[in-house]
């Protein structure tokens, strides 16, 4: 596939949370974390999220495997990031089938990533980590990851082409990603739509930083997110409900 024009990465002025000081007028980590877990239903229903993805989302763990490697095994030490991992369903799945490879999960929500290392160590997978780090502000350095994979992280995102630029910046060259949207509304909101209505009947709050219905964008929006930056070759494809990014840094 030729390459696609090349176009300049959007800059990343944001980091994550790593404030340390409780100077006034400055917001320490602890409270900042503490507002966060007020404000996010991935933190104050975290168990219903981790369900739907558990019980109800649909599991590509072959179709990511099948896109990336084909017949072949990843080589040893292969370093894999998953953006928006939630209670690492995929991060778990990848390194129980691989255990050479070293697997990554990042989350924003606290809670999320706590399940996560629940569930991983309660299965004995011990070549994966994971991470509270905001997917808009990657804390690792340029061109760390072989492999990035993420799942349905663009319904809840204010800023896609910020995130498709940090996806790029810490692929290695050669490295791909692997991306996975749904592709009507009505389907993607239904978790956002739950976990809403749960937590305005269990809390008090009603205030929270996700939308009450998913973003979900159409093929020529998806394509063009990726194809504004400079990859050796994008792939993209729709099978039912989700359509599918596969892309190479040059």
């Amino acid at each position: 596939m030729p390459p696609n024009a090349v176009a300049s990465t959007p800059e990343v002025a944001e980091r994550p949370i790593r404030q340390r000081t409780d100077s006034p007028g400055r917001t320490s980590v602890k409270s900042r974390a503490s507002a966060e877990s007020t404000d996010s239903l991935f933190e104050r229903v975290a168990w219903l999220y981790a369900f739907c993805r558990e019980r109800l989302f649909r599991d590509d763990t072959d179709r990511i495997i099948s896109a990336l490697w084909q017949t072949q095994t990843p080589a040893d030490g292969t370093r894999v990031i998953e953006l928006g991992c939630g209670p690492g369903f995929y991060s778990r799945k990848l390194a129980r089938r691989f255990p050479r490879i070293a697997v990554t999960g990042v989350d924003r929500s606290e809670s999320q990533v706590r399940s996560a290392r629940q569930r991983a160590a309660a299965q004995n997978v011990n070549n994966c980590i994971f991470e509270r780090v905001n997917a808009l502000a990657l804390s690792s350095a340029d061109a760390t990851f072989d492999i990035l994979i993420a799942s349905r992280i663009f319904t809840v995102l204010p800023d896609h082409q910020r995130a498709v630029a940090e996806m790029f910046r810490v692929l290695k060259p050669g490295g791909r990603c692997f991306i996975a949207e749904p592709r009507h509304v009505f389907w993607a909101s239904i978790p956002l739509m739950a976990m809403w209505l749960l937590a305005s009947v269990i809390h008090s709050g009603n205030g929270y930083r996700e939308p009450r219905k998913a973003t979900v964008l159409k093929t020529e929006a998806f394509s063009n997110l990726f194809r504004q930056l400079p990859w050796k070759a994008v792939r993209i494809w729709q099978d039912g409900r989700y359509q599918y990014a596969l892309c190479e840094k040059s």
